[in-house]
């Protein structure tokens, strides 16, 4: 195993590592998940962790937070030995980790979420106090608008987010780990992490972060550690660095390029949107999609983009306006309603509503359809196998792995079943938001390319994303939202990276 590079500081001298993890290896069953790994994180510095989904970095997340004991391997904090395992150990050798699954309870106060599980509890937290320290703590972390009274069921999938961060800042740990905690977050969210990231590891902290949003590494790290296939590749700064260098380094190929070519949209509208109204808008909305286009809605967080395609899920209230589907007007009354219409709608969060995490690769597959297959009451065994298997084959997914629960898989694989799932239905309309969210370079390509491909077979897509460049290099049309109210409305050639972000921003560009 080569060694991570030199452990000399800024001005030269050799230092102690404040995190060193030398040949640790863990397998489950014939998978080989960390092989002999080494990892290196100085005091002070902040460490990109980077790789595509199942190269290995959720399971060293999972070790130095104490979640899973290795095979083998050694681990120091601050050149002392440690046993990391259980979590217990973990939090006491002074690690904290804000996880993509979210930990906060539901049915508590975002106040009473911020003190949960804390042991040694200073008077700063006594009842009286509580309300007031946890508005320190919200403000840090960009939630001056949310109330330490609310529930935490009230807060937007972004809040819950930053609700994470703000508990971790409740601790006095030397090691923090943000595993991809602007995954759900807009720009406005995305620089309020990225600031209070800085700011942790200016004070001495010594900061793992993991993300899939490469522009992100070279606005906060230091340098980036690659994972590949379980194993870590030599640590480099990202002053040496550049982003396809890091794809480079991260698929062990070049790729050739992120988004699909475009395709021609047809010349007839088949979605028609006329003054939608709903709560969270602000103004009506209007816009068509055409057979074969793809429209993306973005904004920051409440910016009203997510709101209309809920809205025409059917899973928000529509209080106003109409739709019409192939000149035909069409009930947005339900998701029943709009299913039976041709609607599909993949959520922003697969976790908890795109998909069965316990269910097979098959089953989730099959699931919008499964009648199709079915003869009173009876399931056809074969049909179900037969149909899922063909889109599993069309989008990439590993057929052999039919029977595996999805909720084993990576997130690119799993972002795939949550789209593919819908094929077997035969949509018109696609609706997505945060199509990529969580998921790697490599499977992000692979997405793109696959909704190119309902495009060309006569689907309609729209999109809502906080991510400016996938909408960029997507979107045949993007409309920006701000407040509630749609702010511009052009085709992509209309629109360069800049303009698109101050647009978004609107009056902070202002």
């Amino acid at each position: 195993m080569t060694p991570v590079d030199d452990s000399t500081g800024a001005g030269g001298a050799a230092e102690t590592p404040r995190l060193l993890v030398r040949w640790l290896s863990k397998r489950y069953g014939n998978v080989q998940a960390l092989a002999e790994v080494d990892f290196e994180l100085r005091a002070g510095e902040v460490m990109a962790l980077l790789g595509e989904n199942g190269a290995g970095k959720s399971t060293l997340v999972k070790v130095l937070s104490g979640l899973v004991q290795p095979d083998s391997g050694t681990i120091e904090i601050d050149g002392v030995a440690r046993d990391l395992y259980p979590s217990a150990r973990s939090q006491a050798s002074g690690v904290a980790v804000v996880h993509q699954e979210y930990s906060s309870v539901p049915t508590l106060t975002v106040a009473e979420n911020l003190v949960l599980g804390q042991t040694g509890v200073s008077p700063l937290w006594l009842p009286g106090r509580l309300k007031a320290r946890a508005r320190t703590l919200l403000d840090a972390v960009g939630l001056d608008h949310i109330n330490p009274g609310t529930l935490v069921e009230r807060l937007s999938v972004a809040e819950m987010q930053l609700l994470e961060i703000a508990r971790l800042l409740v601790r006095d740990s030397k090691i923090l780990i943000f595993d991809e905690p602007t995954a759900a977050l807009a720009d406005r969210e995305i620089e309020r992490v990225l600031g209070v990231t800085k700011r942790l590891a200016s004070e001495g902290r010594s900061v793992i972060y993991v993300t899939h949003r490469l522009p992100e590494v070279f606005r906060i790290a230091d340098r980036v550690t690659v994972f590949r296939n379980g194993r870590s590749l030599p640590a480099r700064s990202t002053r040496d660095l550049d982003v396809d260098a890091v794809i480079t380094m991260m698929l062990g190929r070049e790729l050739q390029t992120m988004f699909p070519k475009r395709g021609t949209a047809r010349a007839e509208t088949l979605l028609e949107i006329e003054g939608l109204q709903a709560p969270g808008l602000s103004e009506p909305v209007s816009f068509n999609v055409r057979a074969g286009e793809i429209v993306g809605l973005t904004g920051q967080l409440g910016s009203g983009a997510s709101t209309v395609v809920e809205t025409l899920a059917g899973m928000a209230t529509l209080q106003a306006g109409r739709a019409r589907l192939d000149g035909q007007d069409i009930s947005l009354k339900s998701r029943s309603a709009t299913l039976k219409r041709g609607i599909a709608y993949c959520s922003a969060d697969r976790k908890r509503d795109g998909t069965f995490a316990v269910r097979s690769i098959r089953e989730n597959l099959s699931s919008p359809w499964i009648r199709a297959v079915a003869r009173a009451g009876w399931i056809s065994v074969r049909g179900e196998r037969d149909r899922s298997s063909d889109i599993a084959r069309r989008f990439t997914i590993d057929v052999k792995r039919m029977a595996t629960a999805v909720g084993a898989l990576s997130g690119g694989n799993q972002q795939k079943v949550a789209v593919g799932k819908w094929l077997g239905a035969a949509p018109r309309i696609m609706l997505l938001e945060e199509p990529t969210r969580g998921v790697d370079v490599g499977a992000r390509a692979e997405i793109y390319q696959h909704l190119r491909d309902l495009c060309a077979a006569g689907l309609g897509i729209v999109i809502a994303s906080s991510d400016t460049a996938e909408v960029l290099g997507l979107c045949d049309t993007i409309a920006t939202f701000y407040r509630g109210r749609v702010t511009a409305l052009k085709p992509h050639h209309e629109w360069s990276e800049d303009a698109l972000v101050r647009e978004v921003m609107h009056q902070e560009a202002a």
